[in-house]
């Protein structure tokens, strides 16, 4: 740090208790109180440098007494400050420094120590020092801005306080290596003024390594909240990156808000390892910290990836703990939803700290974060996929993000369907919210609602009806299709939907190994006809074949089975009167919503018997 020296006689200034004695041989004619501390001094030396001693000191004399008392409650600093003004004045050694120059400044101003009273007076030697030293240095001007608290109104009418931020917020988009400026890097190599590295204090010629953008992030976390605010908003005014306000602004809530670093874990080591020092002192208040999150809410940018959602995700749950204002989770809420796909399930699995506790996690927040995602997914143009002609759904690079947030509200699903305090309309609210676009397979969506209707065995037929249908049961996978076929809690409807589209995707899949085979023997025999065959080739042809009646015949015999299925749940649903008149398969496919043509399941028939004969073809071969 720092320094210039002023005086030049030895110091000879005692102190007994709470007061001090000046032992230059002469008697003491005055005492000037300062707070609880008194001082035995001599009117010479202090009217000569001060305006407002000399008049006080003028007031007291006209009364007549010997040794006048003089109170000075309001002067800056206190009684340590009144101190190194009273060395000054008597021309005895100190040191104007970083950490006091603020101090005396004021002093020297509220005692009106100008030129008038002596050349080279205190306000004159202090303001060379702020301009010519401190503020052009990074440490100093910050510890100057440091010392500003305690005296602000003082600094703010000198404009210290101002010229110190803007040094700071002038310095910090700058590479310090450029100026040598010291920075707080703890177990970092030193470093001489010129940026070379030093060993047991010897240059050795070797460069710094490069500094990042974040540097002071540290440095301005030391700061008090009204300054450092002050200090974001110069930045800003001076043009410095959104993202690099936004990075110092995480490293200043990570630093004061305890609970953003409990869900840390051992994966941020590095980051844990600069806040340790923090942790070790006392931990702000609650009041302070709810002040703390709304201005950090205030100071935040509302831009989608300035900050990890994680972070967001913290400030919110601490938000909600320490019962910030609605205006501050509500903006906490709608950060998140602009990045939501950047979220894991971990995140979204956030307790509710109402008061009622009505369900585990919080879900309505949930709803609400992804409300904001989709609207702004609209805003910004992220609409419904298109169609070709023949129907296929064309998926474009830009489904890619709710397509991610629609498997992570899935998976929250599944989370949080175990609650038997979670509600049928608002699971079936946050379901429903995904757009049927985002969900290319409803295989994760059946998943939680089978373990909501496990976890609620009490739901009625009709409330397990209208929960099932907020899947497609034609985009569930065959996996999905051969476990719902089989699962019991599924009302009986969607049982037969499910094996209906289950066969048509087995008899579909079987067309399609036949028209792969067709295609291979019409290629066999071109090559045959060109080029002839080996018994490499012929071989492998074989081969082929066998694996291709095996597939097949497996999935004749799941087709077999499913029919037999589809025959005793008919029968079955006959006996119980659910079907009335004729009770073809026609008709069932009609009472149970299903909008395919009777011509259909007669021309996958047709193709089953025409399989049949070509399998015999294929054993030929």
């Amino acid at each position: 740090m720092a320094c210039m020296k002023l005086g030049s006689k030895t110091d000879a200034f005692q102190r007994q208790g709470q007061a001090w004695f000046c032992t230059t041989g002469l008697p003491s004619d005055i005492v000037v109180e300062v707070g609880e501390m008194s001082f035995h001094l001599h009117k010479f030396p202090l009217l000569s440098r001060s305006g407002v001693m000399e008049r006080l000191i003028a007031e007291v004399s006209e009364e007549g007494e010997e040794k006048c008392s003089i109170c000075l409650p309001d002067i800056p600093g206190g009684a340590k400050t009144f101190e190194l003004v009273a060395k000054f004045c008597y021309g005895v050694k100190l040191e104007l420094t970083a950490s006091n120059v603020v101090y005396l400044r004021c002093a020297a101003e509220h005692l009106e120590m100008t030129e008038e009273y002596g050349e080279g007076n205190l306000i004159t030697q202090t303001e060379t020092f702020l301009n010519q030293v401190v503020l052009r240095n990074w440490k100093d001007s910050l510890r100057a801005l440091q010392t500003c608290d305690a005296i602000i109104s003082h600094a703010d009418e000198l404009h210290i306080t101002k010229r110190c931020i803007e040094s700071l917020a002038m310095k910090s988009s700058t590479d310090p290596n450029l100026f040598g400026w010291p920075i707080m890097e703890q177990g970092g190599p030193m470093q001489s003024p010129g940026g070379s590295v030093l060993w047991n204090g010897i240059s050795t010629g070797a460069g710094p390594k490069n500094t990042s953008s974040d540097w002071w992030y540290e440095d301005a976390s030391t700061l008090s909240l009204p300054l450092y605010k002050r200090l974001v908003a110069v930045m800003e005014s001076r043009g410095i990156r959104q993202d690099i306000i936004a990075g110092s602004l995480t490293f200043y809530a990570k630093k004061y808000l305890p609970g953003l670093n409990r869900r840390q874990g051992a994966n941020d080591s590095n980051s844990s390892a600069r806040l340790a020092p923090v942790a070790l002192g006392v931990p702000p208040s609650e009041e302070d910290q709810k002040l703390l999150l709304e201005e950090i809410d205030r100071l935040l940018p509302i831009q989608k990836g300035l900050v990890p959602a994680k972070f967001l995700f913290g400030l919110l749950r601490t938000a909600m703990i320490l019962r910030a204002s609605p205006s501050c989770i509500s903006n906490f809420e709608k950060r998140i939803g602009m990045q939501l796909d950047q979220a894991t399930l971990e995140d979204l699995l956030m307790p509710n700290f109402s008061y009622s506790m009505e369900t585990l996690y919080n879900v309505d927040c949930v709803q609400r974060i992804l409300e904001h995602f989709l609207a702004m997914d609209q805003i910004t143009g992220g609409a419904s996929p298109c169609s070709d002609d023949d129907g296929q759904i064309i998926v474009s690079p830009s489904l890619t993000p709710i397509t991610m947030v629609a498997k992570l509200i899935d998976g929250y699903l599944a989370e949080v369907a175990p609650d038997i305090n979670l509600k049928l309309p608002k699971f079936q609210a946050l379901a429903a919210s995904v757009p049927d676009y985002a969900r290319p397979l409803d295989d994760g969506l059946y998943r939680a609602i089978d373990i909501y209707l496990k976890s609620h065995p009490w739901l009625s037929e009709s409330d397990r009806e209208q929960l099932c249908r907020l899947m497609d049961c034609q985009k569930l996978s065959l996996e999905a299709c051969t476990h719902a076929a089989q699962n019991e809690r599924l009302p009986l409807r969607i049982v037969v939907q499910v094996l209906f589209f289950e066969q048509l995707q087995l008899r579909t899949s079987i067309a399609g190994c036949f028209l792969v085979s067709d295609n291979l023997d019409g290629s066999r025999q071109l090559r045959s006809g060109f080029a002839g065959s080996t018994e490499g080739g012929w071989a492998s042809a074989v081969r082929e074949n066998q694996v291709l009646k095996v597939g097949m015949d497996n999935m004749r015999i799941r087709v077999s089975e499913l029919e037999k299925e589809c025959s005793n749940m008919r029968q079955e649903i006959e006996k119980l009167g659910r079907v009335k008149g004729s009770s073809t398969w026609g008709n069932v496919s009609k009472k149970f919503g299903f909008k395919l043509k009777s011509q259909m399941c007669s021309a996958q028939e047709g193709s089953v018997s025409n399989q049949n004969n070509g399998s015999g073809k294929i054993e030929k071969v």
